[in-house]
Order: structure tokens, then sequence, then C-alpha cells
């Protein structure tokens, strides 16, 4: 085990300092709604082909940030306490949500109006306006951005799952053997780290688009100001005839879809379970007196819980075990009497 240096242990501190600062947020979402500035994204279903281009680039950019499971993984206390979720060796499948799979495209073919259409719909986090798991998450770890993304810090996250719990759509996937709990209670913790799609919040930081949303040769996708987007999306209802999902789902998202049929007819017609959303009308989970009540006592506590795990994340990673850098080979030393050859 490294020792910590008291200047180490002083660096870690003032890394962590302004997450905590960050975290420390004043008011839940749900307690602020939609912000200007806010981007949103709309999806055109009558455009989608179903080709996957979308899914593979995601996998692809966000390669790097998928997780690599220690094993064995340790035993719950109690052991049944916590279920282990495993896709590690499943990081191929591409027909759900997993900690290896962002994005999939769910298939339907449904009879409106005397017609059989078939519909393509990709799947990902809503991105809400008002994301029950950022406000009832209780360590911080998952967060709304100024941009409107909600993401789960890694770092921070302890795999509790409430996030997944709170979700209208139960999009976040665990996986165990990664993540802050293993340092601190790997026995007693949540079991991992939960992992979703985060909008390439890094792309769109160097003013870059999503990796779906170049990639797709149809166009399905755009993205914009979430009001110039709700008004793309109502346009283009009205002139397909067509159905708009996502802007009062759960108090309001920023993910539209357009549909050239009703959403109650895909909805049944969809798979579901496990990591494959439904497509129901869904109310404002945070508009429930219940939640905004929590949320207002948990705001204060999850952003400091988020400064208190980053801190411990760094001071672990200060006190992992180095490997010696490896010494340069020793010059031999030359006779006196040597003479040249």
């Amino acid at each position: 085990m490294k020792k910590i240096s008291r200047r180490g242990f002083l660096k870690g501190a003032a890394a962590t300092a302004g997450l905590m600062a960050a975290s420390a947020i004043p008011l839940p979402s749900s307690a602020r709604g939609a912000q200007t500035g806010e981007l949103a994204t709309l999806l055109d279903l009558s455009k989608c082909i179903g080709c996957g281009a979308c899914v593979e680039a995601c996998r692809e950019v966000n390669a790097e940030k998928f997780p690599e499971p220690k094993k064995p993984f340790p035993k719950m206390v109690p052991e049944k306490r916590v279920k282990v979720a495993d896709f590690s060796g499943k990081r191929d499948v591409t027909d759900r949500l997993t900690p290896y799979n962002w994005l999939y495209i769910q298939s339907a073919t449904v009879v409106h109006d005397g017609s059989e259409v078939a519909v393509n719909i990709p799947r990902r986090c809503m991105h809400c306006v008002n994301p029950p798991c950022a406000d009832l998450c209780p360590f911080g770890a998952a967060r709304k951005l100024p941009n409107g993304i909600t993401r789960i810090h890694p770092e921070v996250c302890l795999g509790g799952a409430k996030c997944k719990d709170v979700c209208p759509w139960g999009i976040p996937e665990r996986q165990t053997g990664v993540g802050l709990y293993l340092s601190l209670m790997p026995a007693y913790a949540g079991n991992g780290v939960l992992y979703k799609c985060d909008r390439c919040y890094n792309r769109l930081e160097k003013g870059e688009n999503p990796a779906c949303i170049d990639i797709c040769p149809e166009g399905v996708q755009e993205i914009g100001p979430r009001e110039e987007m709700i008004k793309k999306a109502k346009e283009l209802a009205l002139q397909m005839k067509g159905y708009f999902y996502g802007l009062d789902e759960n108090g309001g998202t920023n993910t539209f879809y357009v549909s050239p049929v009703p959403f109650d007819l895909l909805n049944k017609a969809v798979e579901k379970g496990p990591g494959k959303p439904h497509l129901k009308k869904v109310e404002d989970a945070m508009g429930k007196s219940e939640n905004m009540a929590k949320a207002m006592i948990l705001a204060p506590i999850a952003g400091l819980a988020a400064g208190a795990l980053a801190f411990a994340r760094t001071v672990d990673r200060l006190a992992a075990p180095t490997e010696a850098a490896p010494k340069a080979p020793e010059k031999p030393e030359t006779g006196k009497g040597e003479g040249r050859s």
C-alpha cells in the first residue's frame, strides 16, 4: 500500500473541493424546471430504417467509459441483499440497454388506419427536465447539467440503483465489480456502478454532436435549443398527421419522438422487459409532493455526499500501490589502464 503524503492528501482535498461546491445544489431540478440553454433531441421515427449505425457509433465512441469489473465479486452482507449484475460477458448484446450498450433500436409493426406500419425507435435515456434519478440520488452521483443532460458520475456512484428504481422507464443498468464501493464498503454498499446514455456530453463540450446523430444515414435525429426543438416537433407532427412523445411525459423530457402512428399502439407492440423500456404515458414523478419533499431534503445532503465520496476516491487513488519505475541501466566502468582496440 502506498503511503499518502501530507502534500498528496491536501492535493486530493483541493481537487475535490470544487466538486463539493458544484454538487451542493440549492434546489432540486424539479423546483427549477427547464432552464434556458437546455438542449433537446428530436427523432423523426418515419425516417428510421433500423440499420443500427447509431448503436454501433455509440458503442465505439463511449467504449472508454465502459466498466472493467474486478473479479471475483465481493459477497454482499446479507448475501442476497443486492443481486450481482454482471454484463461483462455479454458486451456484444445490442438488443437491449446494458452497461455496455446505452442505445438500442426497438421495433414494432402495428395496424393503423387500415394499413400495416413498421416503426423503429432508437431508445436511450430521455434526459428529463425534472429527472427523479438526479433529484432522489442520496449520494449526488446522478446530476442534471445546465445543457439538459442528466449524467451519472461513475466516480461517486455506489450502485444502490435508486436512480433505476425511480426512473419511469427503468433506464440505468448496473455493473457489479466496479466503482468506489470496492474500496469503501464492498460487502455493504450498492454493489457496482449504474450506467446510461450521457448524450456524449464530452463531444458537446467541444461543439460536436452526439455520435448517434452524426452517423445516421437518414437524418433521423437533430439536436438544438429545447424550445426550437419543441416547435419543430409540433410542426412535424402536424405535417405527417403524427404523434408526439416526450413533451409532457414525466413532467417533460429533452427527447422528443414524432411517430406516424399512436404511441399507445407502439407500446402494446414493442417487446418490454429488463433493459427494454415501455412507451406509456408517464405522469410527473417529481410532481408528487412526497418526492418533492425528499428532493428538497436530499439536495444539500447529496451535494456533500458527492464531494465526500469523490474525496474518498481521490485518497484511494493516491493510496493505490504503484509500480516502481525501472532503473536506468548502469554504465560499465572503464578501467584506467584500458586502451583502444
